[in-house]
């Protein structure tokens, strides 16, 4: 199959860097016809997967950014190091947002097309849904990524008593009252992105301070932009700890984002580059979950819930940007429960 050999092509230019041609022919050692190398390596320069460096004979191919951003990380296999062993980008890159993101698209044409469609299903959806029946749905979801939200923080309600804690306010028994905190100002987020769609449109620092506010209030967490360093739990990669250059890096993002056209695009690369940046003492992946629907929201996208995702499998995404600045996992996660949305709230 075509996939297969581009694949295999790829892997040999990622393993063999400014090789030839006649090199890569020589070196894959399977069935592929030279010809047949040449017109794939053609189409993978089209797709900003590798890069050609000089010109003729004398013309030799390497891996681009993009490949680097999204190219398939086997995650079990990726996890059977210890946090030690691993071979890591164990600090900031400095030149990921201005030099290698605002220069590739996220998305294939072919995850886009998937992306699209399921958007027009949503519009459709919702076309023939009653003002009660949207806003009984938009609730619905609300309570679910309240609680998948915090469940990934490592809170212990459950979905049912997050529910009835949120439509009843009803605490549950035996739980820590930072859990219920936690829970009732996710929905506070929430509420008011659903309320006020455009307030982060254009994207800022200002409005992401401002969500970050409401998703730690009275849980004790500094709510200005940190001046310390910080750690994370099951990696080596240290975080920025200079708060000048932690601005500087939401300003560029903020940059990226709304210069962007697509939709989808801005609202993987909050919700990566939020987490990455890690701009407050914590709360920074809620805040990126709030914001990123925020975005969807504001250009009239469906909102996403998270509620099927695994925490841990969540959690290992997020390390592997940290540690590789690759998005593959990640963007999976993002395609996988923007799908489950549309079929399931509306």
């Amino acid at each position: 199959m075509l996939v297969d050999k581009k694949k295999k092509i790829l892997e040999f230019v990622r393993e063999n860097t400014l090789f030839s041609s006649k090199e890569i022919y020589a070196g894959i050692t399977s069935e592929i016809g030279y010809s047949t190398v040449k017109r794939i390596l053609s189409q993978l320069i089209s797709e900003n997967l590798i890069i050609p460096k000089g010109k003729g004979k004398a013309r030799k191919y390497a891996i681009s950014p993009m490949y680097e951003l999204v190219y398939p990380i086997d995650v079990k296999l990726y996890f059977e190091k210890e946090i030690d062993e691993r071979i890591i980008k164990d600090s900031f890159n400095l030149s990921l947002i201005k030099d290698v993101l605002s220069k590739v698209k996220l998305f294939t044409a072919e995850e886009l097309q998937k992306l699209t469609n399921l958007q027009k299903q949503f519009k459709t959806n919702i076309s023939e849904l009653s003002e009660s029946e949207y806003t009984k749905e938009l609730e619905r979801l609300s309570i679910d990524l309240s609680w998948k939200s915090s469940q990934i923080e490592g809170n212990t309600y459950s979905l049912l008593e997050t529910e009835r804690l949120l439509k009843e306010k009803e605490t549950a028994e035996g739980k820590a009252k930072d859990d219920a905190v936690m829970l009732l100002n996710h929905k506070e987020a929430i509420d008011f992105i659903f309320e006020t769609r455009d307030y982060l449109t254009p994207l800022t620092i200002s409005g992401i301070e401002d969500i970050h506010s409401l998703l730690v209030k009275d849980l004790g967490v500094d709510r200005n932009i940190r001046k310390r360093r910080v750690g994370i739990s099951g990696t080596n990669f240290k975080p920025l700890d200079n708060e000048h250059q932690i601005k500087e890096a939401l300003r560029d993002m903020c940059e990226l984002v709304n210069n962007r056209d697509c939709i989808f695009e801005k609202a993987l690369l909050a919700l990566v580059l939020l987490s990455y940046i890690q701009a407050f003492g914590d709360g920074n992946k809620r805040t990126a979950r709030i914001i990123s629907n925020a975005l969807l929201m504001a250009n009239g996208y469906c909102p996403i819930s998270f509620r099927t995702i695994d925490s841990v499998e969540y959690k290992k995404a997020i390390l592997i940007f940290y540690e590789q600045n690759n998005m593959n996992a990640f963007k999976e996660i993002f395609i996988n429960q923007f799908e489950f949305a549309v079929k399931t709230y509306f």
